[in-house]
């Protein structure tokens, strides 16, 4: 599936039954995930939390980087999607993927409760904030960063190349700098690529079940 427009590689990609599946099943599942976000985060608000120790956010700010950290990211996210627009099969596992990504968030941030850093300036994505609770900003959405692990895992789906390089570094940038803000600890962005990596395997396990080859083209 290498030429042809971005509608006939999807006209294409539809005429595959296991690609229809992997669509239905990717949407079936990722819909009741972001209906239960705003009760989870309401949920953990009321839960006590651990502070652990973080030599980095000791020596470092907190310095407000709120627009390059939004600069960085969502131009990860707009390429992201533009790449995968000409990749179906990838842009099906990318779902499934972040679909994984968003409940093992949810069930390492009720394992692993954080109270928010030290210093923290409050970073208001306008797009989580739309699942947060109340109007202020909510400050234990924590471990682990979906903001570093959100453009790694689309490096991963876009697959090798200078895109998915760039991808990874925007990651680590987006990483660095949530940190220098006191918006994660450091842990919570070290973790984040090895869970985008899991989730992208899980995904590709996940497709192959509805019926969609992981190793096609793309994919």
């Amino acid at each position: 599936m290498s030429g042809g427009s971005v509608g006939e590689k999807w006209r294409n990609a539809w005429a595959d039954p296991g690609f229809r599946q992997a669509c239905w099943v990717g949407l079936a599942a990722v819909l009741p995930v972001v209906v239960l976000l705003p009760k989870f985060f309401s949920l953990l608000g009321t839960r006590p939390g651990l502070v652990p120790p973080d030599p980095v956010l000791d020596r470092v700010g907190p310095y407000a980087v709120a627009l390059p950290i939004f600069l960085v990211l969502y131009t990860a996210v707009l390429v992201g999607i533009v790449l995968l627009l000409r990749k179906p099969e990838a842009m099906v596992r990318m779902l499934h993927a972040y679909t994984l990504l968003l409940a093992f968030r949810m069930v390492a941030m009720f394992l692993i409760t954080f109270e928010p850093p030290a210093g923290i300036i409050p970073l208001v994505d306008p797009v989580t904030s739309v699942f947060y609770p109340g109007q202020e900003p909510f400050l234990k959405d924590l471990f682990f960063s979906g903001h570093t692990a959100t453009p790694f895992l689309f490096a991963l789906a876009v697959g090798p190349g200078a895109a998915r390089r760039w991808l990874m570094v925007s990651a680590a940038v987006v990483g660095a700098l949530v940190v220098v803000q006191h918006v994660h600890y450091t842990v919570d962005v070290l973790a984040a690529p090895v869970f985008a990596v899991l989730a992208w395997w899980l995904a590709g396990r996940s497709v192959s079940r509805c019926g969609l080859n992981p190793s096609a083209e793309g994919a």
